[in-house]
Formats: structure tokens, sequence, C-alpha cells
């Protein structure tokens, strides 16, 4: 078994979970925070959401699944490099994307409109929604219960607000500390993975070309090296080659310029790591620049092509569309979701003295527990599902 480095995440020294629970027994801490994230209904549905393109668009193009695999796969290999803990990297990479709605960021955006008046809605902080309060699996608490460790990877970014309703979780957007060096490194194995990834989806898709890429640093370099050493290889496999080395590239510059850091500051145990005025992982400043670069691109030839752009107004019109209609008539929703707003009570929010519990979310927050629990049902679907249910509540020829 790999040593530790004394600043990775050691799960015998954990904060612990919310509700209290016996040691497993042959697994770690953070090896069943893994195994209750993969074994969640939110993990299964992410394989039907999309990363880019609609899930039917193709069969080829990476969903939400595929993806969180990637970077936990990037995320195992820099951690056991560094002598972190691959498992908490791996648990961090494998949930950070449950809480994503149908539709990509566009499903994001939308949400967020529909729920300014109610609180808003950030991805980021429903997959920690998901993982601690909207998962159902287990008799003895509500979630998965996993360790402040992955919970406190799960959540990137955080507003102040939000924060302080979060307690010691979110103190460190208060207090400008960071997470250990394992959420760290989820982070941006994230943005490792969709970034190349992206490339190679919009190239398969004929929305971006090797001509445009060839404009960008990151991506002539490994281009070049590839076409002088194999002229004769065909295109599908040049892409291939090209953008598997532009990752190598990526994660070899990571693992060392991170290393760098961690020697300099020396850090003493995670607590040191937390104390740090800014992160320990990262690239060094020419491939942050790279990086940039390629990001740049994506936004302006990908994420902008109007097809991507028609796609997500289609997607827009939606969700919009089924949020409207379920705030004005509750009664439209499924037996789940209805039950929810019959049942549910609002987290750490105690009901007005009139009210007698059990209370609803909705007696005790009004508008805007309905607006919540529609909110997350929605946030839930897959891609086909919402498409589906977009169908069976607006078009005339369903029935049911």
């Amino acid at each position: 078994m790999l040593q530790l480095a004394p600043y990775a995440a050691h799960p015998d020294q954990t904060r612990g979970r919310r509700t209290q629970e016996t040691a497993p027994a042959y697994r770690s801490e953070y090896q069943r925070d893994r195994d209750r994230i993969v074994h969640s209904a939110a993990f299964r549905r992410l394989e039907y959401k999309t990363q880019v393109f609609v899930n039917h668009e193709g069969d080829m193009f990476r969903t939400r699944l595929t993806h969180s695999i990637e970077v936990a796969q990037i995320a195992r290999s820099v951690a056991r490099a560094l002598a972190l803990n691959e498992d908490l990297a791996e648990a961090v990479s494998l949930a950070h994307d449950l809480g994503h709605t149908p539709f990509g960021h566009a499903g994001q955006d939308v949400l967020n409109a529909c729920m300014r008046e109610y609180g808003g809605f950030e991805h980021n902080l429903q997959s920690l929604r998901v993982v601690d309060e909207l998962e159902e699996r287990y008799a003895e608490f509500q979630g998965l219960n996993l360790t402040f460790e992955t919970r406190e990877g799960i959540l990137k970014h955080c507003s102040p607000g939000k924060a302080r309703e979060l307690g010691d979780l979110g103190a460190r957007f208060l207090n400008k500390t960071q997470p250990s060096l394992e959420a760290q490194l989820a982070n941006l194995a994230d943005e490792i993975a969709y970034n190349n990834h992206d490339v190679d989806d919009g190239l398969r898709a004929g929305l971006i070309t090797i001509e445009q890429l060839n404009e960008i640093e990151l991506f002539r370099e490994q281009y070049n090296l590839v076409t002088r050493s194999y002229p004769a290889l065909p295109e599908r496999r040049t892409v291939h080659e090209v953008i598997r080395r532009m990752i190598n590239r990526q994660i070899t510059d990571l693992l060392e310029a991170s290393r760098d850091r961690i020697a300099g500051a020396a850090p003493a145990d995670i607590e040191s790591v937390r104390t740090q005025s800014s992160p320990l992982i990262g690239f060094g400043a020419e491939m942050r620049e790279q990086g940039l670069e390629l990001k740049r691109f994506l936004r302006e030839n990908l994420y902008r092509h109007y097809r991507v752009i028609r796609m997500t107004a289609k997607a827009g019109r939606i969700l919009r569309a089924l949020f409207e209609a379920f705030m004005e008539e509750p009664g439209l929703l499924p037996p789940e979701p209805a039950n929810r707003l019959k049942t549910a009570v609002a987290p750490g929010v105690l009901p007005p003295a009139t009210l007698v519990r059990p209370c609803t979310a909705e007696q005790i927050l009004g508008m805007t527990g309905r607006a919540r629990i529609i909110t997350d049902y929605i946030a839930g679907m897959t891609d086909r599902y919402a498409i589906a249910e977009y169908d069976r509540v607006f078009n005339p020829s369903y029935l049911s």
C-alpha cells in the first residue's frame, strides 16, 4: 500500500460524518464514500445527462457519467504520484457533478433564473444537496452521510451568504482558507478532462476544425509532433493521439508545479494545507496561460456555435415551462415530488409557533419551499426524461 504524505487526507483522521456511524471493517472511510456515490441513483442518472451535446444527439459523445469517470482517473493518477489519498480524490471526482441539471450549463442558467426570487440555483450546491438530503437509501440517515472531506471537495465555490448557512463546511469561503489537496486536485482534474474532451467531441460533431485549433498553442504543439512522427495516420487516430498528448502534457505540468509548491510550503499536515493563502495544487504559469487560451477558444467557437445555442435555447424553454407549470399547479407533479411537497421539512428550519410538526417545506418557507422541491425534481431529470416530461405536461396527444 502506498505511504501517504503527512499533508494528505488520512481516513483515520477524518472530521467525520454528520451522523456518526461505526467505522467500516475492510475499507477506509473514503472508500465507503466512493462506494455510496457509485451506488446512488443520482450517479446512475449522469449516464443520460449531457456534457455539451444533448444525450439523444449521438452515442459517441461524452455524458456527465463518462466525464466523471475520466476526472476520477486523472485525479487518482496524480494523487498517487503526489502521495495523496487516491480514494478521497476519486470520491470527490465522482460526486462533483451529481447536482448537474439536464442540458448542462444551459439547464443551470435557466433554473437559476427561475429561482432568482427563491434563493437561486447553483449546480455545485445542488451536488451537496443531493448527497446530504435528496438521496433516500439508508435507514438511519437522510442522504449519503459522506465524510466532511468529501463534502468539502464537492463544494468548490460558494457565495458568502450560502457559506454562512453551511456552518463548518462553508467557513473556508468566509475565512479564505483552502480545502484538502485532494479536493484541489479533483477541481483541476475536472478542468483537464472537460477542456480536452470537449475538443474531441467538438471535432467529432464538426462544430470546430483542426485548422481552427491549430491557432491554439497547446493543440498546435502536439499536432505538429504527431503529424511529423506519423504523417500517414488517419485523421481520427491523429486527433486521438493529439488529445491524449495534450492531456499528458497538462497532467505532467500540474504534477510537477504542484510538487514544487508543496515542497516550498512544506505543510506539516492537512490543517497546514488549509491555512495556506492560496491553493498548492495548480499549473505552472505557462501552462495556465495555454489552458486559458484553450478555454477562450472553446467558449467562442464551440459553446457559442449556433447549433449549440439552438440546443440550449430549446432546453431553456423546456425547463422554464416545466418550472412555471409546476409552480402554478403542483397537482401536475408525479407522486414522488408531490409527496415531498406534502411531507418534506426544510433542513435546519424551525416551523413558526403557530404550526405543529410535522410541517412541510411549503408551510415553513411558503413559495420558496415549493420552488426548491420543484427545482430538485427538475434538476434530477436526465435530458431525455425532461423532454418526455415536457410532452406529458404540454402535448395534448398524451392522455396521462
